[in-house]
């Protein structure tokens, strides 16, 4: 088990790189299939909504069939599908094909609910928190380093970036066949019983509807500086290119470093409420902050008060973790997958309509809007917390989990 989670984490990096090496070079690509300027911001629209609609979809089940078959098949199977596809990006002369392609792959795309589903695996309750956090790290870090190498490759041909990104989830795939074990709970069972679906349905998704919303308002959030830090910042600011390229960047950093160090710690002392309250609060500074920035130094604390508002997710994943029994891991981190997948299609229309109506009067009402739906999320999280979910143990399930050692952990 204890290769486990560097592989997990290994896996994460090389995906997120691999999907982010693409971006820079598609609009070159769907030009050279004669996509004119006029259709091509449409075209480039629709096919990341298309993406992250059909993880929408998918992760759920994906994530429930790791339940039921095992973490190892479902990941392997997903990244077999995912290097396939970027070979068929590669080749592709027609259009549709490429949103073929870009369909499956958001299907594949589990390795987030699944690697997380490992972790929860894999760790004590009280590790949950970091080691989700160094989960997120990674698709950050992979995402930083992605769209260079796409770059870097792009500027040969548009098409060489998706061979490189099969070739990464290649590497990807023999690390897994060689390195990672089954984790799941019904694996040596062949599969879980007929009833789970129904009984996770009934029985488990209930309690947890209050920490969800909380979890999709929190990801919604996080949409805000996603969607419209390029527009804003070139409004109020009268940042080039290349201004919002290093901001990016910088933040990015910011995000990596918090998350890869500061939520274990910051759990292990005050636990993951708290935990989320301090998130809360490090992202309200940072956005009202925003509301009202006028210059490049001041936005050096706010890039630190929002990259410490990262440690909020991972938190609440640990505590959505904790609550759930570990047959239904895989189906609680699909759950997830697919609420961050709804407000990545949701959150740019919402904060970028915000902006585009409010700009010529106060360009800074977007930020205010996102920090007052802190409001909500911190009375559902308060009433949420009161009670605990009948049948479920602090060490992450029911099912006969030892708290000193449950099954898989890695000390």
């Amino acid at each position: 088990m204890r290769r486990a989670f560097p592989t997990v984490i290994i896996t994460a990096t090389l995906d997120a790189a691999g999907l982010g090496l693409v971006m820079p070079v598609l609009p070159a690509l769907l030009r050279e299939m004669g996509v004119g300027d006029f259709g091509l911001a449409f075209q480039v629209g629709l096919l990341t909504a298309l993406y992250a609609v059909m993880q929408f979809l998918f992760a759920p089940v994906l994530g429930r069939l790791s339940d039921r078959y095992g973490r190892r098949r479902v990941l392997l199977a997903s990244l077999l599908g995912a290097a396939i596809d970027y070979l068929i990006m590669g080749f592709a002369s027609q259009l549709w094909l490429i949103y073929l392609t870009r369909g499956v792959a958001g299907i594949t795309g589990a390795t987030s609910a699944v690697g997380a589903s490992i972790i929860a695996d894999i760790s004590p309750p009280e590790k949950r928190a970091q080691r989700f956090g160094w989960l997120s790290a990674s698709y950050g870090g992979g995402m930083i380093l992605g769209p260079v190498i796409g770059g870097l490759f792009g500027s040969l041909s548009p098409r060489i970036p998706f061979f490189v990104a099969a070739a990464l989830t290649g590497l990807n795939l023999i690390l897994g066949l060689l390195t990672l074990p089954e984790t799941g709970a019904n694996a040596s069972k062949g599969g879980a019983g007929p009833t789970a679906l129904g009984r996770t349905a009934r029985g488990v998704l209930a309690p947890l509807v209050s920490l969800l919303v909380v979890f999709g308002l929190v990801q919604l959030i996080g949409q805000a500086p996603g969607s419209t830090w390029v527009l804003f910042t070139e409004h109020r600011l009268g940042w080039t290119p290349f201004d919002v390229g290093i901001s990016l960047s910088a933040f990015g950093l910011v995000q990596v470093l918090v998350q890869s160090t500061v939520p274990g710690r910051l759990v292990a002392r005050v636990g993951e409420a708290r935990t989320i309250f301090i998130g809360a609060g490090a992202d309200i500074a940072g956005f009202v902050g925003l509301a009202w920035v006028n210059s490049w130094i001041a936005m050096i604390p706010i890039m630190i008060f929002l990259g410490l508002g990262s440690v909020s997710v991972p938190a609440l994943q640990a505590l959505l973790s904790d609550r759930v029994d570990e047959q239904d891991q895989g189906w609680l981190q699909g759950i997830l997958a697919s609420t961050n997948s709804l407000t990545s299609i949701v959150g740019p229309i919402v904060f970028t309509s915000v902006f585009a109506l409010s700009k010529s009067s106060f360009d800074g009402l977007l930020w205010i809007c996102a920090a007052l739906i802190y409001v909500p999320v911190v009375l559902i999280l308060k009433r949420a917390l009161r009670s605990r979910p009948t049948g479920v143990t602090k060490s992450g399930g029911s099912g006969g989990c030892d708290r000193k050692n449950p099954r898989g952990v890695v000390p």
